[in-house]
């Protein structure tokens, strides 16, 4: 356990020690345990970060307690409870019986909240004995009953101690924000029944409200990370500016999975990442599936017949840490309430997810797949292209060429050197596909010139440095980058030039448009010309706009397919029975000769260098947080 913080002292007599505590991103992990892997694990789970809010609760006099949304989605059990099983009406759903059993305060709903509908998202919201709160969710004319329903904030009214042990009536004013572009990232659940308001408008609108309601103190439970300084129209990353609105006192934010205080977010005008303030105000981000629990500690004075907030302290509490040579050391143990809660639903999803629906003659992992041809991310682009195949037919579209875009999505990164995609030859089972494609997208045809096509892999050239010909062991990946925007587009040959500079930066972000790593561009042995024309088969989440990639959004959709891409591949696995992808040379870097670069993958990826044919790879020590690190010859 941590040890006690300064604050935990009693305060003198008329100050009030203030403890909010907060969970973000949990994205069902309720048990400590890996459904893809089937096995338990350290790091992640709801019922071990319950066992740190217990201990910080009996520290302190006064707590609350709030979680920060995307807490529906993000599992296998979260997929068992709304595709397999359902949930009706009256019916618990486990996640939020565990939220139940922690004893939560309020929350917020995050981007992923939404991911299963709204009639769903309701179900479930139901059971939920504490406030949900959303101030920039705006229902549309086609919304269901209920979601007008859901409070914009609320005033929790709570006794206090001081530290003289006298009682005094709090009034904490709870205000959510969810990231603008859910209406796009949802479009199939949203268009039409709802959308994402600026995040930073509604704040200006609400917080003289909740304050002239009788707020003593307002919490702004963000599901929106540390993005631009100043505001953005409809900004997903909003917590900079929304710090700078007068009246609101502490940010609880998420979304990015990423902790703060700490190094994530160093170097920040207007951030301290050490002290954990946004704009001289407290702030903590909890990173993802419970691993850390975020705590900021108010002590809050009197002034006139309200209170102030005279000192403050932020702190992550993590239930594991890495050590070197001990792998994963758990720091919490778990909760036999929360346990309880969600037992049944767990042993149901072990079940369900243990099934077996094919095999592969081929090992599918994801321990290269940002450096090379990839099998794992040649199934899932595989199964869409054999899909829209039938699809198409007797449709405009029917004849032009059919490309295919996916990407890893578990390769490292914040993740961490555990989480990678590894289905070993043998059985595939659900929960392999589940592994294989994490989300639960819709399958999406987009059609696209071949400058559009270029843009988009120019795109996701933007996870890679630049990097300077002739010089050795150069960091090869921006870390800003997340895996799952690095698409590859299969159906065409090109090649990456790393010597180059990137025309776009991660998000999407255009930083020099004259740029350009793709070299080759070809398509059947023909270079591809900016007037082709190409349907490329993606998903729901990229073709409605989501990462900022040429040639997406509504503009450009060719067809839009009822059937999830997970159902898909499931489908395409089952009926071919065996599947053994071969990871073509769809892309590969230009040949930089005399220059070294430094890529960092999963201890378990030593075990499968035998399979590279066309990468000059070899070892090159330990790299950070239990990483190795391998070095490849340009």
């Amino acid at each position: 356990m941590n040890a006690l913080h300064p604050f935990s002292a009693s305060p003198a007599a008329d100050r009030v020690h203030l403890r909010l505590m907060e969970t973000s991103d949990l994205h069902v992990h309720v048990f400590p345990y890996d459904y893809y892997s089937d096995r338990p694990i350290d790091s992640a789970g709801l019922a071990r970060t319950a066992a740190l809010i217990a201990a910080l609760r009996a520290e302190a006099a006064n707590t609350l307690l709030f979680d920060n949304g995307d807490f529906l989605q993000g599992n296998p059990m979260g997929d068992y409870i709304a595709h397999e099983r359902g949930l009706r009406p009256g019916e618990m759903h486990p996640m939020i019986a565990a939220m139940n059993a922690v004893g939560y305060d309020a929350a917020t709903l995050g981007n992923h909240d939404f991911n299963y509908g709204l009639d769903f998202l309701l179900t479930a919201l139901d059971g939920a004995r504490f406030p949900v709160v959303s101030a920039n969710l705006l229902p549309g004319p086609l919304a269901p009953p209920g979601l007008a329903a859901l409070p914009r904030y609320t005033l929790l009214e709570r006794p206090v101690r001081d530290g003289a042990g006298a009682t005094h009536r709090l009034r904490i004013g709870v205000i959510g924000f969810l990231p603008p572009p859910i209406a796009v990232w949802d479009r199939r659940h949203l268009d039409g029944r709802a959308e994402g308001g600026d995040i930073v408008a509604a704040a200006r609108a609400l917080v003289p409200k909740m304050r002239a309601e009788g707020a003593d103190l307002v919490v702004a439970l963000a599901h929106s990370g540390i993005g631009e300084p100043g505001h953005v129209a409809r900004q997903e990353n909003a917590c900079l500016p929304l710090a700078g609105i007068e009246g609101i006192d502490a940010i609880l934010s998420g979304h990015q999975h990423l902790t703060f205080p700490g190094p994530d977010f160093a170097g920040i005008a207007g951030v301290d990442a050490e002290a954990g303030t946004i704009c001289g105000k407290p702030a903590v981000m909890p990173g993802f599936w419970g691993s850390h629990l975020g705590v900021i500690d108010l002590l809050l004075d009197r002034d006139g017949p309200g209170w102030r907030v005279a000192e403050h302290q932020s702190t992550l509490h993590p239930i594991a840490i890495r050590k070197p040579g001990c792998g994963v050391v758990p720091l919490a143990p778990s909760n036999p309430a929360v346990m309880t809660a969600a037992a049944r639903a767990h042993a149901e999803t072990l079940a369900y997810t243990r099934r077996a629906v094919g095999r592969t003659a081929v090992p599918l992992h994801s321990y290269f797949s940002l450096v090379t041809n990839d099998a794992s991310v040649k199934i899932v682009a595989d199964a869409q292209r054999w899909y829209l195949a039938e699809m198409l037919k007797g449709t405009p579209h029917e004849g032009l060429p059919l490309l295919s875009a996916a990407a890893p999505f578990k390769a490292g990164g914040h993740g961490g050197p555990d989480y990678y995609t590894d289905v070993p030859v043998g059985d595939i089972a659900i929960r392999n596909v589940a592994d294989l494609y994490l989300y639960p997208n819709t399958v999406r045809a987009v059609r696209v010139t071949g400058a559009q096509l270029r843009g988009w892999l120019e795109r996701s050239a933007a996870i890679f440095n630049r990097i300077e010909p002739g010089q050795p062991d150069q960091i090869l990946l921006n870390p800003e980058a997340p895996c799952y925007d690095f698409d590859v587009i299969g159906g065409v040959e090109y090649r990456i030039d790393l010597s180059r500079p990137p025309r776009f930066g991660p998000g999407g972000r255009l930083v020099d448009p004259t740029a350009g790593r793709i070299a080759g561009l070809s398509w059947r042995g023909q270079p591809v010309s900016d007037d082709m024309e190409f349907v490329v088969a993606t998903n729901s989440f990229r073709a409605s706009g989501g990462g900022g990639f040429p040639g997406t959004g509504v503009e450009s959709m060719a067809f839009e397919a009822p059937d999830a891409n997970r159902d898909v591949l499931l489908r395409y696995i089952a009926e071919h029975g065996t599947v053994a992808p071969r990871a073509d040379a769809t892309w590969r870097f230009e040949a930089l000769p005399g220059t070294t670069v430094l890529f960092d993958t999963s201890p378990a990826a030593l075990d499968h260098l035998d399979e590279l044919r066309d990468l000059a790879l070899e070892p090159a020590g330990e790299g950070p947080d239990g990483f190795v690190r391998l070095r490849i010859s340009l």
